[in-house]
């Protein structure tokens, strides 16, 4: 694969089993190289595969969240296909009739976008989550507008902008259009993941009550229910003494599932699932802590689902795969694997057909990019090949896991081999380091990795101690040596690890030339790297994307400021020194390594000064060899979903770099 080749990536997405089992909607998305943006289109297929997939949508706009009527008669999506008086595109909810006669209606327009959907079990609503813009936008002249009062902490969000006001709520539009959206979680607060109870009148909600102080507790977040016709104030299901998200109603209303966890004041944790009992405020009685790994993954982004048999389906990482499992809510169950193997599943929706259990469920591999897959009778089906021609251009590498030793335990590693391959030649080799630090590398196809192997190297990623897909400890190593947990700190045992798995891949593989090392990263993964070269002189270049380089000013500025010291174990404003002994920036007098700098202009999570600060110290250093590129119109997620023609760009200076100072 090369840069060029980005623009012929697609992507399939949130698989909808129909009522009745036999059809699965879900979403495409292609690059549309010539407008510089993003397609994306509902499709539908047969479960049973008596006919090929079909196109339900044109893929004109970005056509997405499809949901079956109870009665499957109807889809809805959200999408942008209106525009106001002066040409501005507005987001659509739509209702599209299926195997019956009739046309694509439109529920609703607004100036934000519609997501979240979900059915009433009557069908007469749709719940949807939307933006409730202030006065602030009442006029278009930025000139005219009055100024933002900033309240509390997480204000903005990286890729929303400002969101203080305009918080996220909760909706209710009724399905034969007879009505308007109308706002059943007014207010300051951030709502989502809205789910019915079994009445059709009573919706249970995550809620983010904004706290105003620089508490430890910062990430937390709790359990709410309200009324469809919003006429009552919302109930609080929870003690406001965790975080908790994604509610799930069981079939008799009798108790709420939900995912997370208790002690807000320790954020890179596992996650796992728990019953509530509506008419109550307490803490969760968890089910699922016999595995522990983190029961809502990064990379699906979903709520758990119901099995027809009343257990929970639910995605769970495990050492670079993402996997489900069943639990019963029987007293005294334990978590089942239901599919599991080298892959990581994206979504999923569970159904019957024909009296069997039936999963449709989009899923990647390391050498094949997300398709949709059928399970039913133990069997496993794929149903689409969206990503057909990519494959055969780019003849993705596969890659192989390999475990280094580190202190007392095993890192799980992947190597994949360079574009034609000899054994008998030395080549240069790029770790790469993972964003989070709770996520994970694994088996799943990765365009980086592809690019990088196209290009001539071996490539080396690997899961250190910080990130997910294994136990609760081992997120927990990194925790600030001032923290209750007590681990080493950013810098230390995760440290360890990437160099272990250097150690371990040149005891192993003898094709790695030891003089010509590269590493990069993005986000954390960019602190990593920052932190590598101002402590070591051992890999010949390296970039630093999108980084933390400055813990102390990052909490000043972050979207999500403030929630640092959950990992740090104490605030800045009481122990600044502690934030800047696990700050790259302190140690930059020792950075002798050619280094890449990359950044976004719009980036909030980890915001431009970051880089800029970095470059500056090594401008007044006269510190040779050092590039800085910053991106505009370009968020945190350049690389995952930045303009098309700006992911190419920056996949060429990255390769350029390393072509330069390691060929």
């Amino acid at each position: 694969m090369k840069p060029s080749d980005i623009a012929a990536m697609t992507g399939v997405s949130d698989p909808q089993l129909s009522p009745d089992g036999h059809h699965i909607a879900y979403v495409v998305t292609r690059i549309d190289e010539e407008k510089n943006t993003y397609r994306s289109q509902i499709w539908v297929v047969a479960t049973d595969q008596t006919a090929p997939p079909r196109a339900l949508t044109s893929g004109t706009y970005r056509d997405g969240n499809p949901r079956w009527s109870p009665d499957g008669r109807q889809l809805a999506f959200s999408s942008s296909r209106a525009k106001d008086t002066k040409g501005k595109t507005k987001s659509t909810l739509h209702l599209l009739p299926y195997g019956v006669p009739g046309e694509t209606i439109t529920l609703a327009e607004g100036n934000e976008s519609f997501g979240e959907l979900v059915w009433s079990p009557d069908g007469s609503w749709l719940a949807v989550t939307h933006r409730t813009r202030g006065d602030h936008y009442d006029s278009d002249e930025i000139g005219r507008r009055p100024p933002r009062k900033i309240e509390h902490l997480n204000f903005t969000l990286n890729g929303e902008g400002f969101i203080t006001d305009r918080p996220k709520h909760i909706y209710v539009v009724p399905t034969d259009g007879s009505a308007d959206p109308r706002n059943v979680t007014p207010g300051s607060h951030e709502c989502s993941a809205p789910t019915w109870f079994p009445d059709s009148q009573h919706i249970a909600f995550s809620l983010n009550r904004r706290r105003t102080d620089f508490a430890a507790d910062i990430a937390i977040a709790d359990i709410a229910a309200t009324t469809a016709d919003g006429e009552a104030p919302y109930e609080l299901m929870t003690d406001g003494t965790g975080s908790y998200s994604n509610p799930l109603v069981t079939s008799d209303g009798g108790h709420v599932v939900v995912g997370g966890f208790d002690d807000p004041s320790w954020y890179p944790q596992n996650c796992h699932l728990g019953l509530l009992h509506p008419g109550e405020i307490a803490t969760p009685d968890w089910l699922t802590k016999a595995v522990d790994r983190t029961w809502m993954p990064f990379m699906v982004g979903q709520a758990p689902v119901w099995a027809t048999d009343g257990s929970i389906i639910a995605a769970v990482e495990d050492r670079g795969n993402t996997h489900l499992y069943r639990m019963a809510l029987d007293e005294g169950a334990t978590p089942q694997p239901v599919l599991t193997g080298d892959l990581n599943i994206t979504g999923y929706s569970v159904g019957d057909l024909h009296g069997a259990n039936v999963i449709a469920y989009t899923a990647t591999k390391r050498d094949q990019p997300t398709e949709l897959y059928v399970y039913v009778d133990g069997k496993t089906h794929q149903l689409t090949t969206v990503s057909a021609s990519f494959l055969a251009k780019t003849n993705p590498r596969p890659g192989e896991h390999f475990l280094a030793p580190s202190d007392d335990h095993e890192v799980d590693g992947w190597i994949f081999r360079p574009h034609d391959f000899d054994p008998s030649k030395k080549y240069p080799t790029l770790l790469n380091i993972h964003g989070g630090p709770f996520t994970q590398y694994g088996n799943y196809h990765f365009d980086e990795f592809q690019m990088q192997a196209e290009a001539g190297y071996v490539v080396l990623c690997s899961n250190p101690r910080g990130g997910s897909g294994r136990e609760n400890a081992w997120a927990s190593s990194i925790l600030g040596p001032k923290h209750k947990a007590q681990g080493t700190g950013w810098g230390g045992a995760d440290y360890d690890d990437c160099m272990a798995v250097v150690d371990a891949a040149l005891e192993h593989f003898d094709f790695i030339d030891p003089d010509r090392l590269g590493v990069l990263g993005g986000s954390y993964g960019g602190y990593m790297t920052s932190w590598i070269v101002t402590h070591s002189d051992r890999f010949a270049a390296a970039c630093s994307e999108r980084a933390v380089n400055n813990m102390v000013s990052l909490e000043f500025n972050s979207d999500i400021a403030g929630m640092f010291s959950s990992e740090v174990g104490v605030r800045f404003v009481d122990d600044p020194d502690e934030f800047m002994r696990m700050s790259p920036i302190t140690y930059v007098k020792d950075l002798n390594t050619p280094l890449l700098i990359v950044h976004s202009e719009e980036d909030l999570r980890c915001p431009s000064d970051q880089a800029t600060q970095l470059f500056v110290a090594c401008q007044l250093l006269d510190k040779p060899d050092v590039e800085y590129y910053l991106f505009p119109g370009e968020t945190h997620e350049l690389s995952r979903n930045g303009s098309p023609l700006h992911r190419k760009q920056r996949a060429e200076l990255i390769l350029d770099f390393f072509d330069r100072h390691l060929k």
